[in-house]
């Protein structure tokens, strides 16, 4: 083995992964406002179109997400901790779980999601992860430390409002709806936005980790 091909093995690809993450990050926000176009659509046939684009780019992001992991295992230098990494990609990877989820269970369960719960949360989906790959975007050199902890501190801001947003349309539902099964359907749906919201917050959490140790 030559000298090149030999610290070739320990020479990071300093790129491949901001250029995987800003990908996956860029992904969840498309995601996200497919989803919010899909519940603000009263046409129940364009609303399944944008649910299968949605489950398509989930499909997409598991793959991005998989080439994250691999990439650990080539490269035995990394820009940060391998743990990081791993924590990064598989929080990033949550958020857009929970968008299919989401998508999911309006279609299956036939939810009419034209209410104002429903499309406020989605609204706050598409702010945490536009803060998200905001964030995201500044990992690759970190020279702008200030621009991160803003979005951060977004991020954090924006799934305070989402609770608040949660538990006013659960208290709602209740008391307007009669129907026990749309109930049961609609706070699962409720349920999957808010932990879209909470994943972000964790993407959050593991950025600021990474901004401690490095920047």
């Amino acid at each position: 083995m030559g000298l090149n091909s030999f610290l070739k093995i320990f020479t990071p690809s300093n790129t491949v992964f901001f250029e995987l993450f800003e990908k996956i990050a860029a992904n969840v926000t498309s995601m996200g406002k497919l989803l919010k176009q899909m519940v603000n659509e009263t046409d129940i046939n364009k609303r399944n179109s944008l649910s299968q684009s949605i489950i398509d780019m989930e499909h997409g992001n598991d793959e991005l997400t998989h080439s994250v992991f691999t990439e650990l295992g080539r490269n035995f230098i990394t820009p940060f901790d391998r743990e990081d990494i791993h924590y990064l990609a598989t929080s990033l990877d949550d958020i857009a779980d929970y968008i299919y989820a989401t998508a999911k269970k309006i279609t299956t369960y036939r939810v009419n999601p034209n209410e104002t719960g429903i499309q406020k949360m989605a609204e706050l989906i598409v702010q945490a992860a536009e803060q998200v790959q905001a964030a995201v975007m500044e990992l690759r050199d970190m020279k702008k430390v200030r621009n991160i902890t803003e979005a951060l501190v977004k991020i954090n801001s924006i799934e305070n409002q989402a609770d608040d947003v949660f538990d006013l349309s659960i208290e709602y539902l209740f008391d307007t709806e009669a129907d026990a099964k749309e109930v049961i359907k609609k706070r699962e749906v409720y349920q999957a936005m808010e932990v879209v919201t909470d994943k972000c917050e964790d993407v959050g959490n593991v950025i600021e980790s990474i901004i401690i140790k490095y920047a």
